[in-house]
């Protein structure tokens, strides 16, 4: 009987730049500091691939030394447990369209 592994994949807003970020890591658990905040550790970054992402070299190079990251519920955006064989969502024909309005005037 095989194992199952999972991980999880983390999108969140970072508190330094202001900017959605997605990383990878095998555990999350509650954080010893607080009912606050989530433990994200055993960071994953693949460097087998084809397609440099410039975004994951720069959290690879951040988190190299990082045990774990304590981080606000409050930026977490989402957060996917998946399997090692993830290919992520492909659909056959994408119907959807995005309609954008101009914001009125006056308004923030």
């Amino acid at each position: 009987m095989s194992t199952k592994k999972t991980f999880y994949v983390v999108t969140f807003t970072d508190p330094q730049d202001g900017e959605v970020k997605t990383l990878k890591a095998k555990t999350i658990y509650d954080s010893p500091l607080g009912i606050g905040f989530v433990q994200i550790s055993d960071f994953i970054f693949e460097s087998s691939l084809l397609v440099v992402n410039p975004q994951a070299e720069d959290l690879a190079k951040r988190f190299k030394d990082t045990k774990s990251l304590h981080i606000s519920l409050y930026s977490i955006l989402t957060i996917e447990e998946v399997g090692e064989d993830h290919e992520g969502l492909a659909l056959k024909k994408d119907r959807s369209t995005l309609h954008v309005l101009p914001t009125p005037h006056g308004a923030k």
